[in-house]
């Protein structure tokens, strides 16, 4: 039987594990989160669990049809609960990346409307997957445990891509939005520091993100998930000056087989 990454008297973390037997379910006293992201159009084995959250980069380049592949398969998982955001590379969510858009004018041409529509047709078609853009949603275990969940697609620019934000001040207008109120976070982007190194050795995560979390307006936050840099996949648990101990995890797909599992006690 697999042994947690990491564990506290709340919380349990598996990275490592056999994903056709995952650890064992702690009990209707927990909620289980499994954890993924940056899955670009490849379907995975995932294991069980009461929410699955998918921390963007859904597609692999942006196309809607790449989008339906990703949306049909979350949808045929049978986690009762199914929250998901985009990511940089999910241009047709994208209102700004269709012909006219601001970022379609800086990168010299940008996607037929049809497609911005028919993605956003494709979020209401499949019923179980709830999509967050810059959004809460409030949803209930069968266990009767309400958690309140926070989505961001946002990443600082890099390369030209969907939802990307340029400079501090953008930056602080964009996580500004976090209601106090958030115990589980989607972003896109890493915080800076945590689980944020390229294999350049660079910090690449957001500081003003960073900042934001330290702060007493999340101290509720008690799991963050996110993804972007997929080589440093991994979930550090930090117990920063606040009520509540947080489960870091970047959730990114492509550098390991597993999707991060976290068991928070309700």
């Amino acid at each position: 039987m697999a042994l947690p990454t990491s564990e506290s008297a709340t919380s349990r973390v598996y990275t490592s594990y056999d994903v056709a037997h995952p650890p064992p379910h702690p009990g209707s006293a927990w909620t289980r989160f499994v954890c993924i992201s940056d899955t670009h159009s490849v379907i995975y084995k995932v294991p069980p669990g009461d929410v699955l959250l998918h921390a963007g980069d859904l597609s692999s380049w942006g196309e809607c049809r790449q989008l339906d592949k990703t949306l049909k398969w979350l949808h045929g998982l049978r986690h009762p609960t199914k929250i998901i955001i985009a990511g940089n590379h999910d241009l047709c969510l994208d209102k700004e990346w269709t012909e006219g858009g601001a970022t379609a004018k800086d990168a010299g041409g940008g996607l037929p409307l049809k497609e911005y529509t028919s993605a956003r047709e494709r979020l209401q078609k499949y019923k179980t997957l709830h999509y967050l853009e810059y959004q809460s949603y409030r949803f209930t275990t069968e266990a009767g445990r309400t958690w309140e969940v926070y989505g961001s697609p946002a990443v600082r620019r890099y390369r030209l891509g969907a939802f990307q934000y340029v400079g501090r001040d953008e930056a602080k207008s964009i996580y500004a939005r976090i209601p106090p109120s958030t115990e589980i976070l989607l972003t896109h982007t890493p915080p800076h520091g945590t689980c944020d190194m390229t294999k350049r050795g660079v910090n690449a995560g957001c500081l003003t993100l960073a900042e934001q979390l330290s702060s007493d307006d999340l101290c509720h936050v008690k799991l963050h998930v996110f993804g972007h840099i997929h080589e440093a996949h991994g979930a550090v648990m930090t117990s920063p000056d606040m009520p509540n101990e947080r489960v870091n995890v970047n959730a990114a797909m492509p550098s390991s087989d597993n999707a991060v599992i976290v068991d928070l006690l309700n």
